[in-house]
């Protein structure tokens, strides 16, 4: 059977590339976008299969809207993908209080808002797959993007509670955690801190240290694998060097845990 998406983000990136590979299999897609003229093309190309909305995630009520008119237009729901997300780079002390605010605006409770319009829908439906766009980033932490990984980690474990809490009416719940994609990330849509001249250095070696990613497409085939799953994973990392990265992280903190252990048992005031 042909599935009904709704996606978050689909002016660009993971967004776009997942959205045309679903219309092009057959499904239906309801595709956000705060600017519906980056998604002309698509609409012109697909037309009935394709609903365009525009939106600002970080507007919970628009949100609610967003979700029903697409239910409303499509009879049911089968995927949500919350892929709507920018990257901030900006070391902790550079960050003013509106840039976390804002990153976490958009990341974490854009996601949380489209999470919580569709629950209700896919529990009437008795199914449905809410897809969290997250990042190796929110598996490990990278100096220079620390505010970025905090949202992302966020939504992780929002996204793990919610797994436990829904699995019983039906809704599965998957968390995406790519590495380095040419997603335009880290261009025009950035946002940056106001930098402070003691961390050039770093960041001059970050960007020395850059490697060339492969195309948002080069994901589709994993993502519909997950889609089309009976028992999808709770997370899924996408690439070599995020599977790389996150064995990395999990090998040190198991090491360090170990480590510390005797300490650790000493609290047991036994």
């Amino acid at each position: 059977m042909s599935k009904v998406w709704f996606i978050t983000g689909v002016s660009r990136g993971f967004g776009r590339s997942w959205a045309i590979a679903a219309l092009d299999r057959g499904d239906r897609v309801a595709g956000t976008a705060r600017d519906l003229s980056a998604v002309a093309d698509i609409a012109a190309k697909y037309g009935d299969a394709f609903l365009a909305l525009q939106l600002d995630v970080t507007d919970r009520s628009a949100d609610f809207t967003a979700v029903q008119q697409a239910h409303e237009y499509f009879e049911r729901l089968d995927v949500v993908v919350n892929n709507a997300g920018y990257g901030h780079f900006g070391y902790v002390e550079e960050i003013s209080e509106e840039d976390a605010r804002a990153q976490l605006e958009t990341n974490f409770f854009g996601a949380l808002w489209v999470t919580q319009a569709a629950i209700a829908i896919m529990r009437e439906q008795g199914s449905g797959h809410i897809i969290q766009i997250s990042s190796v980033g929110g598996v490990a932490a990278f100096p220079g993007i620390g505010m970025y990984n905090a949202s992302k980690w966020a939504l992780e474990a929002m996204s793990e509670a919610l797994s436990q809490e829904v699995a019983g009416f039906g809704i599965k719940v998957t968390i995406i955690e790519p590495a380095g994609f040419a997603t335009d990330w880290s261009g025009d849509s950035a946002a940056h801190s106001h930098a402070l001249p003691h961390y050039d250095s770093f960041r001059e070696a970050r960007t020395a240290a850059r490697r060339q990613t492969p195309p948002a497409e080069a994901t589709n085939a994993a993502l519909f694998a997950v889609v089309d799953a009976e028992q999808p994973p709770l997370r899924l990392l996408l690439s070599s060097p995020a599977l790389a990265l996150a064995t990395s992280a999990y090998e040190k903190r198991l090491a360090e845990w170990q480590d510390w252990a005797e300490t650790t048992r000493g609290a047991d005031g036994i």
